[in-house]
């Protein structure tokens, strides 16, 4: 049989998903799906892998095309986050490395693995690989600017030229500098190629299938963002043009809009049916579209919630794999496009878009269209942390579909008008950790104005105290990741609402989305001094909004799956029996941290002691006659406040009798400890606060909560001016105090921060502790109450 030709077959199949019939698999039952399941299955893929190396270092590549399966399986376990020097990995490597340029799918799989792990090494092979991509594409003819299965012979097909592309954006993501008309060749060739449904085919004798759909897609997008395609150019003055916007790519939209109606996660949509051809090949295309595209959403599909959830309840129980089609070569192919869709789909989403309603014009809420694209990848390179961004209809979204994304940007007139017509959503994806980022694109060209940013503020703010107040000098936005030089154009640009720990909502009255437009090797490598300082800068205030806003830690999208029986069984209970808690009223400010405690009583209905706790606390004052009825009570603050006479006297009453109280010093305020510990002396003469002892039973699982003896307490740490704020985070007991009644902890007072942790907020210049422990502590006090 000719060299290629089984791959070949292999291929077209792969591309147009003939049917076959079902390899038979064993199946675990449905489960909810929950994000310890998402991380176990990509944990036991990972594992499945690994057991099929072979001694030489590869994987069962066939007898065609030699080095390409092992090179998609090690590429596999980098996306799952397996390390380079991981003895699997690195031996994976070592053998992929040996194969020289002369197959395409190899080729490209090669590069892709070696710029994943190890680029600056293997900068010579990738670069090599490169020049062996361009000579191979074909340059004229029918097929030209597609690839076959090796060297240019005239033909080409795209399940071959979507891999090409892959390999040629990875090399020049590498460093690597790409000859720009092979992007302009492989643009023509897949438009081309285009059925007037929006969708792709394998061959013209072929039926539409979803995987060439996504391969299609997917190379125009990659194509877009390889050529530079932006809106923001540099004149041959050394002039920035902003807000240059062009329309969205029509052939994208199309081919989207085929998906989305025919969209499936079971199969690979082929003609009017779904067939298990190529299944895994197709979901590998449609992560990378979704992925790509920054959609959320397909049409009204969640692709990765739905494309997860099929893939962990279709994953073998006995051998961790997922089973292959016949035309899928291997368990081991089937499985490695597995991972790649469960591991790099649930990326991280660092921040949403806001993005204009149907029927709206787009260029409008999106003056620059890879600004967020640009500003991700920076912020990837800062962190080591692969990461990706959405873009999201306010207006349909859910406030769970604003909170999987810890910041909501918003560029221009348009978008802040669009917002302010969801206020109280977006007041709600604040109080659950959300941050509001609005900026002034094009140089006032379509600048969000003054009053429109105040109508939004005060949408999302009715109190009067939450209103634009200029960042001060010494606010950690100037510093968080990277210092602000003192001359930048943007010094003096920022306006921040406060609320609770944090700031919330910031606004910036200079353009900032052109320069991340701009922000891109094959921009910004040739432009002006002055103008690349710009960029820095652009790019600086970006930085630190998203380290400000995620710590550097946001969540993996497998975080949106929720225990939905867990959930329905406690909101079934109705409210018979709730447990009521009070919130205690002071001038300290008591509501400086609004979200702590609803999360605390929403983390009590949700841990495994299923406590039946009323979600939304009473807010009292110490002498109010209702305070008696609710047997725990909470507070916090961070300054200085005085109880009156009665209020005093109904506090000591109320903690004699057996009340429980639990404090904390926002963000460890010593005018608000000092504050506290007085106002509770007066309350209860004669009572002193004394250490709470590490082996306390109130810091062990005695009364069903958790083992707290140690925790996580972070303390920040003093940095140059020229470096990002940090904070040191030290596992050792808890320092809690309190005044012990008769045997019993009557109040338990922490003078390091709770609150701004339990608002999903660790602000790195508070002295506090991590998320996880502040609510378990908070869990652990309500327990303890609810038993004495």
């Amino acid at each position: 049989m000719p060299r290629g030709l089984i791959f070949a077959v292999v291929a077209i199949a792969l591309a147009c998903g003939f049917a076959s019939p079902a390899a038979a698999q064993r199946r675990g039952a449905a489960e909810p799906l929950d994000p310890a399941r998402v991380l176990a299955s990509i944990d036991r893929a990972v594992g499945y892998l690994k057991r099929q190396q072979n001694g030489r270092g590869g994987w069962d590549d066939g007898t065609a095309n030699p080095g390409g399966v092992s090179s998609l399986a090690t590429l596999a376990l980098l996306e799952a986050g397996i390390e380079p020097d991981d003895t699997t990995v690195a031996a994976g490597l070592e053998y992929v490395r040996q194969f020289p340029p002369k197959d395409t799918y190899v080729v490209a799989l090669q590069t892709m693995a070696l710029a994943a792990a190890t680029p600056r090494r293997d900068r010579m092979q990738i670069e090599k690989n490169a020049r062996w991509l361009e000579k191979s594409q074909s340059k004229e003819g029918d097929y030209a600017g597609g690839w076959s299965y090796g060297e240019a012979d005239g033909r080409a097909d795209p399940s071959n030229s979507q891999f090409a592309l892959m390999g040629l954006y990875a090399a020049q993501e590498a460093g690597v500098k790409v000859d720009p008309e092979a992007w302009r060749r492989a643009g023509v060739y897949w438009r081309k190629r285009q059925n007037k449904d929006g969708s792709w085919h394998y061959t013209s004798s072929d039926a539409a299938s979803g995987s060439m759909t996504c391969a299609g897609v997917g190379a125009l997008v990659i194509i877009s963002l390889a050529s530079g395609d932006a809106d923001a150019l540099i004149d041959p003055s050394g002039q920035v043009l902003c807000c240059q916007s062009q329309e969205s790519d029509p052939a994208v939209e199309r081919g989207l809009a085929w998906l989305g109606r025919n969209f499936s996660v079971r199969g690979n949509p082929v003609g009017r049916r779904v067939t298990d051809s190529a299944h895994y090949y197709y979901l590998y295309a449609l992560e990378r579209v979704g992925r790509l595209t920054s959609q959320r959403f397909i049409d009204q599909h969640d692709w990765y919630r739905e494309g997860t959830e099929h893939l962990v309840n279709a994953q073998d129980q006995l051998t961790d794999s997922w089973i292959h089609n016949p035309l899928e070569l291997s368990d081991t192919v089937s499985t490695s496009f597995a991972l790649l869709f469960l591991a790099k789909g649930r990326r991280p989403v660092v921040m949403a878009k806001a993005k204009a309603p149907d029927g709206e014009d787009a260029r409008a809420w999106a003056s620059h269209r890879r600004d967020a694209t640009h500003l991700v990848a920076a912020a990837e390179e800062a962190w080591d942390l692969p990461m990706t961004w959405q873009a999201v209809d306010a207006a349909k979204a859910t406030v769970p579909d604003l909170a999987l994304s810890p910041v909501l940007y918003a560029s221009g007139d348009a978008a802040t008008q669009g917002l302010t017509t969801q206020g109280k959503k977006l007041r709600d994806y604040i109080d659950k950790g959300g941050f509001l980022l609005v900026e002034s694109p094009c140089d006032g060209g379509q600048s969000a104005p003054r009053e429109a940013i105040e109508r939004l503020v005060a949408a999302v703010f009715p109190e009067p105290e939450y209103r634009l107040r200029q960042v001060e000098a010494s606010h950690p936005l100037w510093r968080m990741e990277r210092l602000v030089r003192p001359d930048s154009p943007y010094v003096g640009s920022l306006w921040g609402v406060e609320y609770g720990c944090r700031t919330c909502l910031v606004f910036c009255d200079r353009d900032l989305s052109c320069y991340w437009e701009l922000d891109a090797p094959t921009r910004a490598d040739d432009a002006p001094a002055a103008v690349k300082r710009r960029i820095e800068d652009a790019r600086t205030i970006g930085l630190n909004v998203l380290a400000y806003a995620t710590n550097r830690e946001p969540r993996g999208k497998e975080q949106q799956f929720v225990e939905e029986a867990s959930r329905l069984e406690f909101e079934a209970g109705g409210q018979r029996g709730l447990i009521e808690v009070a919130k205690l009223r002071h001038a300290g400010g008591c509501n400086d941290a609004p979200g702590a405690l609803a999360n605390l009583l929403r983390a009590a209905g949700e841990s495994d002691a299923k406590l039946s706790v009323a979600p939304t606390p009473v807010e009292l004052a110490a002498d109010d006659p209702a305070l008696p009825l609710r047997h725990f009570a909470f507070t916090h603050g961070r300054r200085d406040f005085r109880l009156s006479a009665a209020e005093r006297t109904a506090l000591g009453e109320y903690l004699t009798n057996g009340g429980t109280l639990l404090a904390d010093a926002i963000c460890a305020s010593p005018e608000f400890a000092k504050a506290f510990r007085r106002e509770v002396a007066a309350a209860l003469p004669g009572a002193r606060f004394e250490s709470i002892p590490p082996d306390d039973p109130l810091l062990t699982p005695v009364f069903g909560g958790f083992d707290i003896r140690l925790v996580d307490i972070r303390d920040p740490q003093p940095t140059a001016d020229d470096q990002p704020l940090a904070a040191r985070t030290r596992r050792r007991a808890p320092r809690l105090e309190g005044v012990q009644i008769d045997g019993r902890w009557a109040v338990v007072f922490s003078p390091y921060d709770l609150s701004c942790a339990l608002e999903q907020h660790e602000a790195v210049q508070c002295r506090g502790y991590s998320k996880e422990d502040a609510a378990r502590i908070g869990l652990n006090v309500l327990l303890y109450s609810i038993n004495q």
